[in-house]
C-alpha cells in the first residue's frame, strides 16, 4: 500500500493545467483510498467497463467539469481502449515513486530513473531532495545528477570535481570524515572515485582521501609529468587552485606537512641549491631550506643584497610565507645592512657635513638594524638567524656605531657653541614652524611630540603617512638640545624666550615657569591660545568631542610616549624596537583622527633620539673616568649637570650659554657613544649625549589634501603572438612604474576565457616592485589549458586580467587580450 498523501500534490498540479486527468494504477495500490481524495471541484470516476458512459459524461453532459478518471489493472491495447484518444490528448498520470520523484525534480533526460532507483535512501529525506532540486536543470545527465547529489551531501552548492575535492580535502585536514562517509552511506562513493579517476587520473584498488593526498603531492613533486603528456593537466590546474585559494590554502598546508613527512621530502632537498628551489612552493621544508640557506649565505657574505631581495620577493606567492615573513624581513635587512657596512667609511668633514650625511644616508643603517632586530626577535625560528644576529651585531657596533661616534666626536670637540648652519636649533621650533601659521589667527597647528622618536623612525612614519590617501608628509630635522633628554627637549618645543635648568636641574623652566607635566605645559600654551593633551585622551575621544576641542584653540600640543617608556626601563629596554613598531601604528591612527577633526597642519616631532644596541656593552663601551666637580647635580649614563665641573678628556664640557641655557649649570657629555657606568641595569638604550642618533631630531610636516592622491600601479600585458598553439601560454606582464608612497601595489587575477567559461588555471599576481630598473618590473603568467579548452579549438579566446572590487568578493575586468586557440591536436582526455 502506498501513501496517497504524497500523490495528492501531483494531482493538484495536473488539475492546475487541465480539467481531465487519467490515472493508471495497474496494481490497484490506491483503489481503497480513492474516497479520501478531496480536491476542490474535482470528481473522481473509476473505470468499471463503462468507458463509453464515462466518455459521454465528461464530453457531453459536463464538458466544463474537472474529472479524475482512475483505472486499475491492465489497460486494453490500441482501439480496445475507448479512452485512448483522450489519454493521448491529456496524458496519463502514474503514481510510480520514481516517476513522481523525477517529476518533482523536473528531470527529463534518459537514464535518470536508474539513478533515482539506485539511491532511494538519499531521497527519503525531503530536505536532501529539496537541496538537490534547486541545483538541477531539466536536461541534467545521470552523471550530473549524481555529482550534484555529492555536492548536497558535502553541504555545498558547487558540484565540480574541484569543489568536491576542496571540501573532502579540507575535512580530511581537520581530522574528520563525516562528509566522506556520507558518500558511502548513500552509495555515491564509487561514483565519486570513478569521477576522480576520469578527471584527475587517480586510480587505486582501494581509493581513499589519504591515498589521494599522497598521490597528488607525488605528482606535484614530479611536476605533473605524464604519459601521454597532458593526462594530469586537470589535477595540475586544480592543485594550483587548491593551494592558492584562501578557502583551501590552510587545509593544503596541513596536508602538505603530512605528505612531506610520509614522503621524506626533507631528504630529497637536502643537497638542492638555492636557485633550484626558487620556484618550489610545495612544502614548508622548502621554505625552511631557503631561509636557512639565505641566512647562512648572508652571514658568510656569499650572496649579494640584490640576489637576496629577488629571492625574498619570489617567495611572496608561497602559502608558507606568512609564517616566515619575519625571518625574510630579518634576512633582507641584514643583507642590506652588511652590504652597506662592507664598504662604508665615516669621514666627517665638519659638524654641518655630519648632520647632513646622517640625515640623508647614515640614518638608514640604524633603520635596517631596527628592522632586523625586531623581526629576528619576533620570529618563532630565531635559531635560524642566530649566526646572522652575531654578525649583524658585530658589524653594527664595531663598524658603524664606534667609527661614526669617533669621527663625529672630532667635530663636537671642535665646536664652541651648540649650533649649526644647516639645521635650525630645536628651541626655535615654535618660532620657525608654528608661529608663522597661527600669527594672523586664521590658521591652526597641531604638534604631536612622541618621546624618543628618532630620525630614522620618523622617516618610516613619513612613508606610512604618504601611503594614506590625501596625506602628504615631508621629513626635516632640527639640532636637538644638549643634554638630549626628555625634560629639556620637551621644554625646547614650547613657545618661549628663555630656557633654563632649575637649581636642581629639573624641572626645566620656560620663561621662569615649570614645564614638566601636562598641566604646566597648558599654562605655558595659554599665552598662544594653545592646549596640551595626552595622545591616549585624543584617541579615546569621539569625533564630535575632538572637533569641538580643536575649534576652541589655535595651537594643539599632543604628547605621546611609547618608545621612551619602554627603553628607559631596565625590564623593557630590549623591547624598544617592538615599542617603536607600536608607536608607528599609533601615530598613524593619531594623525588620521586629528585630520578627521579638521586639522590640516600637523607636525610630528620628538624631544630627543636615542642610541641602542642589542648586545650588552663591552667594558670598552663604558668610561673608566668618573665625572668630577664642585656640585654634581645630575649624573646620567649620557650626561652630567653640575657646577664647577672638571674638564676631563673623556667628556665634552659645555658652559650653559654655549648650549643656549639661561642657568648656571654646566653640561658634560661622554665622548662618542660611551656610557657612564652606573648602578642598575639599562645601558643598551640611552640618550642625553651628543651622538647623531640622539641629536638629529625629526620634524615631520603633514598636510591633509582635499582630493585623492593615491592610485594603484599600472600593469600592461605584452603578448608576443595572437595564437595559442600548445597546451600552455606564457604572457609577459609589465609593471609600468615603480611602486611608491602614492603609487600603490596592484593585485590581479589572470585566466583564459571563452565568454565566461574559464578554460585554464587561474593565478593571482601582485605587482609591488619598487625598482627603477624596468627589467625588474616584469612578471610572467603561465596559463595551462584545461580539458574544457579542447571544445573551443579554432575559436577566439581571451586572456583576462581581473581585479577585485573593493569591499566585495566580486571581480571586474582590468585588461583583456584576444587570442585564437589553434592547436594542431587536442589532448585526449578520458571523460
Amino acid at each position: 500500500m502506498s501513501s496517497l498523501a504524497s500523490v495528492i500534490p501531483h494531482l493538484e498540479d495536473e488539475f492546475a493545467r487541465q480539467r481531465l486527468v487519467f490515472w493508471h494504477d495497474p496494481d490497484g495500490s490506491y483503489a481503497d483510498e480513492l474516497s479520501d481524495i478531496d480536491i476542490a471541484d474535482v470528481t473522481v470516476l473509476s473505470v468499471a467497463n463503462d468507458e463509453y458512459a464515462l466518455k459521454y459524461r465528461i464530453l457531453q453532459e459536463e464538458p466544463d467539469a474537472h474529472f479524475l478518471i482512475y483505472r486499475r489493472g491492465d489497460v486494453p491495447v490500441g482501439i480496445g481502449n475507448w479512452l485512448l484518444d483522450l489519454e493521448l490528448a491529456y496524458g496519463v498520470f502514474t503514481a510510480d515513486r520514481t516517476a513522481l520523484l523525477r517529476h518533482d525534480l523536473g528531470l527529463t533526460s534518459d537514464g535518470i530513473d536508474t539513478v533515482l532507483d539506485a539511491h532511494e535512501a538519499f531521497f527519503r529525506s525531503s530536505k536532501r531532495a529539496e537541496a538537490l532540486r534547486v541545483l538541477l536543470h531539466a536536461d541534467d545527465s545521470a552523471d550530473l545528477v549524481q555529482a550534484k547529489m555529492c555536492a548536497v551531501l558535502l553541504g555545498q552548492t558547487e558540484h565540480s570535481m574541484l569543489e568536491l575535492a576542496r571540501t573532502l580535502l579540507g575535512e580530511n585536514a581537520s581530522g574528520s570524515s563525516q562528509k566522506y562517509e556520507s558518500l558511502d552511506e548513500y552509495d555515491l562513493l564509487d561514483f565519486h572515485w570513478a569521477g576522480v579517476a576520469r578527471i584527475y587520473g587517480y586510480k587505486a584498488t582501494q581509493p581513499s582521501v589519504d591515498d589521494f593526498v599522497l598521490w597528488m603531492f607525488r605528482q606535484a613533486i614530479n611536476g605533473f609529468k605524464s604519459d601521454p603528456p597532458g593526462a594530469l593537466r586537470n589535477i595540475q590546474l586544480d592543485f594550483d587552485s587548491l593551494r592558492n585559494d584562501r578557502r583551501s590554502s590552510a587545509a593544503l598546508m596541513v596536508l602538505a606537512s603530512r605528505a612531506a613527512k610520509d614522503l621524506d621530502y626533507s631528504l630529497k632537498i637536502e643537497d638542492v641549491d638555492l636557485p633550484a628551489l626558487a620556484g618550489n612552493y610545495l612544502f614548508e621544508e622548502v621554505e625552511q631550506k631557503i631561509v636557512s640557506t639565505l641566512a647562512r649565505q648572508v652571514a658568510d657574505r656569499t650572496i649579494s643584497a640584490r640576489e637576496v631581495g629577488d629571492t625574498i620577493r619570489g617567495r611572496q606567492s608561497s602559502i608558507w610565507v606568512d609564517d616566515y615573513r619575519d625571518l625574510y624581513t630579518a634576512i633582507g635587512s641584514a643583507s642590506e645592512l652588511l652590504s652597506i657596512l662592507a664598504t662604508a667609511t665615516f669621514d666627517v668633514a665638519s659638524l654641518d657635513a655630519g648632520l647632513l650625511k646622517y640625515q640623508r644616508e647614515w640614518f638608514r643603517i640604524d633603520q635596517l638594524y631596527r628592522h632586523f632586530q625586531r623581526a629576528a626577535r619576533t620570529t618563532d625560528y630565531d635559531g635560524v638567524v642566530e649566526t646572522l644576529r652575531k654578525e649583524v651585531e658585530n658589524y653594527y657596533v664595531n663598524k658603524f656605531l664606534f667609527p661614526l661616534g669617533v669621527a663625529w666626536q672630532h667635530q663636537v670637540d671642535a665646536t664652541t657653541a651648540w649650533r649649526s648652519n644647516v639645521l635650525r636649533p630645536q628651541p626655535s621650533f615654535y618660532r620657525d614652524r608654528v608661529e608663522p601659521l597661527v600669527r594672523k589667527g586664521t590658521k591652526k597647528a597641531v604638534v604631536i611630540i612622541s618621546d624618543a622618536l628618532r630620525y630614522e623612525v620618523a622617516d618610516e612614519l613619513g612613508t606610512r603617512i604618504r601611503q594614506e590617501d590625501r596625506f602628504d608628509a615631508t621629513v626635516d630635522a632640527v639640532l636637538g638640545v644638549l643634554p638630549s633628554y626628555t625634560q629639556l627637549g620637551m621644554a625646547a618645543l614650547l613657545p618661549h624666550k628663555a630656557l633654563a635648568h632649575s637649581t636642581k636641574g629639573d624641572p626645566v623652566l620656560v620663561d621662569g615657569q615649570r614645564s614638566d607635566g601636562t598641566a604646566n605645559r597648558n599654562k605655558i600654551l595659554e599665552s598662544v591660545d594653545g592646549f596640551a593633551i595626552q595622545a591616549e585622551e585624543v584617541l579615546a575621544m569621539g569625533n564630535r568631542e575632538l572637533k569641538q576641542l580643536y575649534t576652541e584653540h589655535h595651537v594643539f600640543y599632543v604628547y605621546h610616549n611609547g618608545i621612551d617608556a619602554a627603553g628607559d626601563k631596565a625590564a623593557t629596554e630590549q623591547s624598544v624596537f617592538e615599542a617603536t613598531e607600536t608607536t608607528l601604528d599609533t601615530l598613524v591612527k593619531l594623525v588620521k583622527k586629528l585630520a578627521s577633526a579638521n586639522a590640516t597642519n600637523i607636525f610630528v616631532t620628538a624631544d630627543h633620539g636615542f642610541l641602542y644596541q642589542d648586545s650588552p656593552l663591552a667594558d670598552a663601551g663604558y668610561l673608566s673616568t668618573k665625572p668630577q666637580g664642585d656640585d654634581l647635580v645630575t649624573v646620567n649614563r649620557r650626561y652630567v649637570l653640575g657646577r664647577g665641573l672638571k674638564d676631563e678628556p673623556a667628556f665634552k664640557l659645555f658652559e650653559p650659554e654655549q648650549v643656549g641655557l639661561d642657568s648656571d649649570l654646566q653640561v658634560q657629555v661622554p665622548k662618542s657613544i660611551h656610557r657612564l657606568r652606573l648602578p642598575g641595569a639599562g645601558s643598551r638604550y640611552v640618550h642625553g649625549g651628543a651622538s647623531l642618533q640622539e641629536i638629529v631630531v625629526p620634524v615631520l610636516a603633514i598636510n591633509k589634501k582635499r582630493e585623492s592622491d593615491t592610485r594603484q600601479v599600472n600593469v600592461e600585458a605584452q603578448p608576443e603572438t595572437d595564437k595559442i598553439t600548445t597546451g600552455q601560454l606564457v604572457i609577459k606582464l609589465y609593471q609600468t612604474e615603480p611602486v611608491s608612497e602614492k603609487v600603490q601595489p596592484r593585485a590581479l587575477r589572470a585566466g583564459l576565457y571563452v565568454g565566461e567559461t574559464l578554460i585554464s588555471n587561474q593565478i593571482e599576481l601582485t605587482f609591488d616592485q619598487t625598482s627603477d630598473d624596468a627589467r625588474d618590473r616584469y612578471q610572467s603568467a603561465r596559463m595551462l589549458l584545461s580539458q574544457d579548452a579542447d571544445a573551443f579549438n579554432n575559436r577566439a579566446v581571451e586572456f583576462r586580467l581581473e581585479e577585485q572590487i573593493p569591499n566585495t568578493s566580486q571581480w571586474r575586468a582590468y585588461q583583456r587580450v584576444p587570442y585564437t586557440l589553434r592547436r594542431s591536436f587536442t589532448t585526449d582526455f578520458d571523460f
